[in-house]
């Protein structure tokens, strides 16, 4: 038998992906990492500000919160700085065609509809906290919660209708997607592996409290560079061969063999690739049932954050779209005004199809709503369709609907032979966010470590 290439090859040079191979390498392991872009990073990306020298956005994940230990511990041990959300002033709530201002943590609504989200949101925290996190699946009652979808669970709890657009917003916001579109079991369980439904959408406190400062982006770079040579570019993987004694793996630049490997790419791209022999059914009906939500994520460039003198924080929310969630994004060093809007789920697949000017025109409409006239005119515009990116598909992350965490959830972080799965969707805690990456590439580089050669 001819000796493999190295002893790991990891598929994906995410953040997932690079910290497996770097705890690899640290065990003394051979690694390859293999990657489809021209780029490390996966679903980060810092770009540059075009006009402004030193300026840059995160285009892909960028927040950190109080709890994210594995992420805090990455960056501080590349020297990343931290700096907080900018929240200064009032955030903004639209809802059914009305503005209103608010300092704090709880929207200005009127009483009724904030008696009606308090109880609601004591109810799903409660179910919450009966979910078995390293197995969903096993979750007390966990058949009859993953039979329904988010939505009838709005409904049915929800006593008003502004209470059920509070829910459906703050899913878009989280899942990028629609509550019709995933099971009350995944929504529990998501919450419950990031803190609460509170800790997601909140920013002090919250999953949205600090960001990096000179972009999240240099946290895969950082990592890469210390991996160095190891770590090969434009190497989309087709198919994989693997046997009781190695495995090899094609790309368009040739063929690699390993002892083991790890794929560190969302489940839907995962199952996109060719294995012989197929993989086993429950593994393989899990990748056709693990969609991405829907994003693009836009940047209006001001050359103040004019919103500021207003008393706004530029924080805000509305029930009605495109832009239904917006944030300051503005350089903690630089006087530039920098505005964050999302087209989430469904407004990003509508928009997605239509002309970029078009597109553009719709966000800076919204905007508008959210900051003023001012909004109209910005002196850059950026935008990243994470929908349109071949190898990613979709954002923020898959998210599974009725019945899959029951059916063949099971699937989702069981090895098969000497294939391992990483990526933020096999993490227990953070789901969906780069802390979660993080340690879904720790424990796929444990078990490797710890298996038979």
């Amino acid at each position: 038998m001819t000796a493999p290439d190295v002893d790991v090859l990891v598929i994906g040079a995410g953040v997932a992906g690079l910290v497996a191979a770097d705890r690899l390498t640290a065990a003394g392991r051979s690694v390859r990492v293999l990657e489809a872009r021209d780029r490390v990073g996966g679903r980060t990306l810092t770009v540059p500000v075009p006009g402004l020298d030193g300026v840059v956005v995160d285009q892909g994940g960028q927040w950190v919160g109080p709890s994210q230990h594995a992420v805090r511990a990455e960056l501080d041990r590349f020297g990343l700085d931290l700096h907080p959300q900018s929240t200064g002033g009032a955030a903004l709530v639209l809802f059914r065609g009305k503005g209103r201002r608010y300092t704090g943590r709880i929207p200005k609504l009127d009483p009724l509809t904030l008696a009606d989200i308090g109880q609601a949101q004591l109810r799903f925290d409660r179910l919450a906290r009966t979910v078995d996190l390293d197995e969903p699946w096993r979750t007390p009652r966990a058949e009859r919660l993953d039979g329904e979808t988010f939505e009838s669970w709005i409904r049915r709890t929800c006593r008003t209708e502004r209470g059920r657009d509070f829910f459906r917003v703050a899913t878009e916001a989280v899942f990028a997607t629609i509550p019709s579109n995933l099971s009350l079991l995944h929504a529990l369980f998501y919450c419950a592996s990031g803190d609460t439904l509170e800790t997601l959408i909140s920013t002090v406190g919250g999953a949205q409290q600090d960001r990096v400062r000179g972009g999240m982006g240099q946290l895969a770079h950082k990592l890469a560079e210390h991996l160095g040579a190891v770590v090969r570019l434009n190497e989309p993987v087709r198919s994989i061969v693997h046997t009781e004694q190695s495995v090899t793996v094609v790309t368009d630049q040739g063929e690699h063999t390993a002892a083991r490997v790890i794929v560190a790419v969302p489940p839907t791209l995962a199952g996109r690739i060719a294995y012989s022999p197929a993989l086993p059914a429950m593994r393989d009906q899990l990748t056709q049932r693990a969609p991405h939500g829907g994003i693009i994520k836009c940047h209006a460039v001001y050359s103040e954050p004019f919103w500021r003198a207003a008393g706004l924080s530029a924080e805000g929310a509305s029930d009605e779209g495109p832009v239904k969630v917006v944030f300051d994004a503005s350089p903690p060093d630089h006087g530039a005004g920098i505005i964050l809007a999302f087209l989430d789920g469904p407004a990003s697949l509508r928009l997605g199809t239509a002309p970029a000017a078009e597109r553009r025109t719709a966000v800076l409409t919204s905007l508008a709503r959210y900051i003023g006239p001012r909004a109209l005119e910005p002196i850059a515009y950026l935008e990243r369709d994470w929908n349109a990116e071949e190898w990613t598909r979709g954002c923020y992350g898959a998210h599974l609907p009725p019945g899959a965490w029951t059916q063949v959830g099971a699937a989702l972080r069981e090895p098969v032979g000497r294939l391992h799965w990483a990526g933020t969707e096999t993490a227990v805690r953070w789901c969906g966010y780069i802390d979660g990456a993080i340690s879904s590439g720790e424990r796929a580089a444990t078990e490797v470590l710890a298996a038979a050669p």
